[in-house]
């Protein structure tokens, strides 16, 4: 897809459509009213007609409109316009992108970024724009032996700006947003790889292949024999049950000062998870492997970092393995010594995640991060306590915490706050070792973050339980690529403190 910015009037656009709003009830946008006076009243004629109500996601396509030099205008509604947020704006933008590619249109002039959305720029709007058109025509095929395709798909958008003084910045807003939509992209397509071919040697191999295209990119694999020296047992607890090696996979974006501390991101890559001999139910089991959308996420958001070249040093550490029953898998009951020494006693091998991360969070001390972040699908418990809509969110920091929920509002990726309260991390003690991997049916994602928290003392962490967001069920069900969004705000409002440009 080519994106591109421009300042123009709408009914002079050459091209084969033109995208405007209209809002409840049949309020034309500034754009489609620049386009009414254009044609002389013609749409406004249809509008009043009730050929197009304004209802949020309703469209309306028109052919050769006087005086227009466009090929089509696509009135697209917005919904009530003190209602138009964030949210809406991204369906509209995917409406926009849906609609034109079933039906022939290769490009458009969307209006859609004149839009007023509450403390939003046109930069802002002109990166997610982006990212809501890319969400749009995302499927994920690659395993089809026939693939679907549009005979005239769409190929180009190009996105209004008010005027020329902010093309520069638009311009820059679309390489952001092609970044990030990139990001969300291989985040998706590994998360919705089968276990069969996504597995910890081919993650291992997809940080190579980013090794090979950036220049300002490290990799380094730890294999099992190196885990072993390191005295990574809960990590490799996990592995003991499946015939593929685990790896930890280390990517560096080196594109700050030498003396820059880190931000570490730390995604839970568990690339099939059957419970182990806590086994799953075998219901809708086939969706555990997207047990590794955490890592998926960390892939997504290092890439970006990578494209954008961005002046800012992030490293990504992926714990990558299956967890499968075998003669040699880790039983409950097992008591295995984590490479910061603690002894943990696993009375679930289900509860799998916190053991391959607190390993690789012991790990991210080497780099005397900045912060560090972990990503994971952790706890059913975090889909029953806040549903599929935020991230759950907790930490040691309440700063990184503040910055977390605020540049989750900002992407439009929200997370919600829970308390880590040392009232709950009794419930992890254990009769026969430093603690247990599990604590009780109780406040299950804030027991987890608890455990997490022993291992995370020398620095600030925070905890992103990804569970609900990470993944749609049912029908259409696949990898949502977030929280790349959340996280490259993040990163994106971290340089800003810094001053890096």
């Amino acid at each position: 897809m080519e994106f591109s910015v421009k300042s123009g009037s709408p009914e002079k656009q050459r091209i084969s459509c033109v995208a405007a709003g209209v809002f409840e009830s049949r309020k034309l946008s500034h754009s489609a009213q620049i386009l009414d006076e254009a044609s002389g009243g013609y749409i406004a004629n249809l509008i009043r007609r009730g050929e197009c109500e304004g209802k949020l996601g309703q469209t309306l396509l028109l052919h050769n409109v006087p005086n227009t030099l466009c090929d089509r205008v696509l009135l697209i509604g917005c919904g009530r316009e003190k209602n138009f947020n964030a949210k809406a704006f991204h369906k509209t933008n995917e409406m926009v992108a849906r609609f034109l590619d079933e039906r022939g249109a290769t490009e458009v002039f969307s209006c859609l970024t004149e839009l007023t959305v509450k403390n939003k720029e046109t930069a802002w709007k002109v990166s997610h724009a982006v990212q809501a058109t890319e969400d749009a025509l995302y499927h994920f095929d690659q395993l089809k032996s026939k693939k679907e395709s549009s005979r005239r798909p769409l190929r180009r958008v190009v996105f209004s700006v008010p005027s020329r003084r902010e093309l520069p910045e638009g311009e820059q807003a679309v390489r952001n947003g092609m970044a990030i939509a990139s990001g969300i992209t291989l985040a998706k397509d590994l998360a919705n790889l089968p276990g069969n071919i996504c597995t910890p040697t081919y993650l291992a191999e997809q940080a190579k292949a980013l090794n090979k295209t950036y220049r300002e990119f490290k990799v380094k694999i730890l294999e099992e024999t190196d885990m072993e020296k390191l005295g990574m047992g809960a990590l490799l607890s996990v592995a003991r049950g499946s015939r593929q090696p685990a790896k930890l996979i280390a990517m560096e974006h080196k594109g700050g000062d030498k003396n820059q501390k880190p931000i570490v991101l730390v995604g839970k890559g568990v690339t099939f998870d059957s419970g182990g001999i806590s086994l799953k139910p075998g219901a809708a089991m086939d969706e555990m492997k997207f047990d590794m959308c955490g890592a998926a996420s960390v892939f997504g958001v290092l890439s970006a970092c990578a494209e954008l070249q961005l002046p800012i040093n992030v490293v990504g550490l992926v714990p990558a393995t299956e967890n499968l029953p075998d003669g040699l898998a880790t039983k409950p009951g097992d008591i295995v010594t984590s490479m910061s020494g603690t002894t943990i006693e696993i009375l679930n091998t289900d509860a799998e995640g916190r053991l391959i991360l607190c390993d690789a969070l012991s790990y991210a001390a080497k780099y005397d991060p900045d912060t560090v972040i972990d990503i994971a699908t952790l706890t059913g418990a975090c889909i029953v306590a806040l549903g599929n809509h935020p991230a759950g969110l907790l930490g040691n920091h309440s700063p990184l915490v503040n910055d977390l929920l605020s540049a989750g509002k900002t992407a439009n990726d929200r997370c919600w706050e829970l308390p880590l309260w040392d009232d709950y991390q009794e419930q992890l003690d254990s009769n026969f070792a430093d603690i247990a991997n599990i604590g009780g049916k109780e406040a299950g994602t804030i027991t987890a973050a608890c455990f997490l928290s022993r291992f995370t003392k020398k620095y600030r962490w925070a905890h992103l339980d990804i569970a609900g967001v990470a993944w749609n069920s049912g029908k259409a069900k696949g990898a949502t690529g977030r929280p790349v969004p959340l996280l490259m705000q993040y990163i994106f409002d971290r340089m800003e403190d810094m001053g890096a440009k």
